[in-house]
């Protein structure tokens, strides 16, 4: 580890904790409707929108209809972008000639994206010609990513109103975060991108002459588009198979360094959004210094694992001061490709710069771990703050228990509809990841796709339904995932972990919007200081410990003890 890394890291560190609040105040301000600078220009537009569409923008929904309304839109959206790829090949705009996607394939990508998952089972470059893209994955990247903010703005209605049941109008909410908010960020983010090397065009692949006197063939395509939405919208699906690693979709340190800022910052001005609008910014400060411990200390633990030397590469000659490069891009290093890998896994976007497979035991158990504690270390742009959301609900209640006191979190009453509806929410990831991994490692389907015999290869089986149900998308690529069962199974499990938490979530929210708000009392449990957000922070570490170190203990755990005894498999 170097000075050069850690101050990259802080660096970082800092430019997320100055993006969030003026980011914050303007996300407030679009999504309560008040004037912004781009109003004047996408006011009419979006009027003309809920004119087309038949909408009321000034109709409000209860949860059951936000939640009907909300689930037939994906559903809509998921059932498109399968026909796309099924009819690919007769499609334009397909200049390698492609033929249509398998049907398990098919299906699998299409709850993938419209998850806001982007797992892909494919390498993009070598399977999808530009329509699929262009019409189907990229809008799925903008629309799962308004679905999940829009959600985490019905649950803070729920904390910020009282005495009524409505927590806003899904299709105003996707139509404002969409418009207002993704679209222009990523044109100013695409625009860079295209200054920085990435290309943005219709071409068809360009054949090469290597040194050697071989032919390379290198994809073209609207790159630089589909990058700025999967970073922003912290989908992380790839237009190329080596995705963030690839020269085209990461040509320079600046862009890659870009591209880590637009996973987080809206993810993180969402904690300043619940500040605001419950009237009490100390309350998303709180989340977010929760978040930034978790997240911090991940960064810490990947980078030094990923420093230390490999016993196994030492023998063969590598110099230990090295560290274990494998895997890794020479031009970002050991300490960006931890920070990049621990951004992507705490926020639910599966974009890598380095191959995970290739990661050190406890440097992959990281990304994992971040992930099975439920997304919420920032977390994907509205699940993150959601998941959190949950589990600060649970703390109140817990600490309740602990003083004798019915909880109350931002001035609601937590009681059994709210405590039963969250852990419906929290339990629902560990059953799918827990379920299916043991599903994948007996029956001879599952098994038939494992390349990496011994415990590494277990890991890459419970990583992949960890990340699945993560709405996260990375992989430990050693898994020959592309199969029937795996396809099916994965997709299963991605339509879990986003739907089942989804629907407790806005059923918690139509709850609290229904009650009236208490005022602070002298045995109020004070939730903006030090003491709860180390409850908080506990009680993530906690339930994600208790829940899933016997499946780590038998990957990760086990891989490192045998890699430390010169073990291998």
């Amino acid at each position: 580890m170097t000075f050069s890394g850690w101050g990259q890291i802080a660096l970082y560190v800092l430019l997320i904790a100055g993006i969030t609040r003026p980011l914050g105040g303007y996300m407030t301000a679009v999504f309560e409707g008040r004037r912004t600078l781009l109003s004047p220009v996408l006011r009419p537009i979006e009027r003309g929108f809920y004119r087309l569409a038949g909408v009321d923008p000034q109709a409000e929904h209860r949860w059951l209809s936000y939640a009907v309304a909300l689930l037939a839109f994906n559903l809509a959206g998921a059932l498109l972008l399968f026909a796309l790829q099924r009819l690919q090949a007769e499609l334009p705009l397909n200049p390698q000639g492609f033929p249509g996607a398998a049907p398990d394939l098919a299906f699998n990508t299409a709850i993938s994206f419209a998850t806001n998952t982007n797992w892909q089972s494919y390498a993009g470059e070598s399977s999808l010609g530009y329509a699929v893209p262009m019409v189907g994955l990229t809008v799925q990247n903008f629309l799962s990513a308004a679905t999940g903010i829009a959600v985490a703005l019905a649950l803070v209605r729920g904390f910020a109103r009282r005495n009524t049941g409505a927590i806003g109008n899904f299709w105003v909410d996707v139509t404002r975060c969409t418009l207002y908010l993704l679209l222009p960020l990523c044109l100013i983010a695409a625009v860079f991108f295209i200054w920085q090397g990435v290309p943005q065009n219709l071409s068809a692949a360009v054949h090469a002459s290597t040194l050697e006197g071989a032919t390379q063939t290198i994809a073209q395509g609207p790159v630089a588009s589909q990058l700025a939405i999967k970073m922003l919208g912290t989908n992380g699906g790839g237009f190329f198979n080596a995705n963030s690693a690839h020269p085209y979709e990461n040509p320079t340190a600046l862009a890659n360094f870009v591209q880590m800022l637009l996973v987080l910052a809206i993810g993180a001005a969402l904690t300043n959004v619940f500040g605001r609008m419950v009237g009490d910014e100390r309350q998303g400060w709180a989340l977010l210094a929760a978040m930034g411990l978790l997240f911090v200390a991940g960064v810490a633990v990947c980078y030094w694992a990923e420093a230390n030397a490999v016993p196994a590469l030492t023998a063969l000659g590598v110099d230990p001061a090295a560290g274990n490069m494998e895997g890794k891009e020479v031009r970002f290093g050991i300490a960006i490709s931890a920070l990049f890998t621990a951004i992507t896994t705490a926020a639910s976007c599966g974009a890598v710069n380095a191959m995970l497979d290739s990661f050190t035991p406890l440097g992959g158990m990281v990304a994992m771990i971040n992930m099975q504690l439920g997304e919420v270390i920032v977390g994907g742009v509205g699940p993150g703050l959601y998941g959190m959301l949950l589990f600060a609900i649970l703390t109140v209640f817990i600490a309740g228990l602990m003083v004798g006191r019915t909880p109350e979190y931002v001035g609601k009453k937590i009681e059994a509809k709210e405590v039963k509806m969250t852990m419906l929410a929290v339990l629902c990831l560990p059953l799918t990841i827990l379920g299916f991994t043991a599903l994948a490692v007996v029956l001879p389907a599952g098994l038939a796709a494992i390349q990496a015999p011994g415990p590494h290869g277990f890991s890459e089986v419970l990583y992949a339904f960890t990340s699945a149900t993560a709405n996260n998308g990375s992989a430990f690529a050693g898994l020959g995932a592309n199969t029937p069962f795996y396809n099916v199974a994965l997709a299963v499990a991605m339509m879990v972990g986003r739907f089942a938490v989804i629907v407790p979530v806005l059923a918690i929210a139509g709850s609290l919007a229904a009650k009236t708000t208490l005022p602070p009392s002298a045995g109020t449990f004070p939730t903006s200081g030090g003491l709860f957000i180390g409850l908080l922070t506990g009680i993530i570490l906690i339930v994600g410990g208790l829940t899933f170190f016997p499946a780590l203990a038998l990957g990760p755990v086990t891989e490192h003890l045998s890699m430390l005894a010169g073990i291998t498999y």
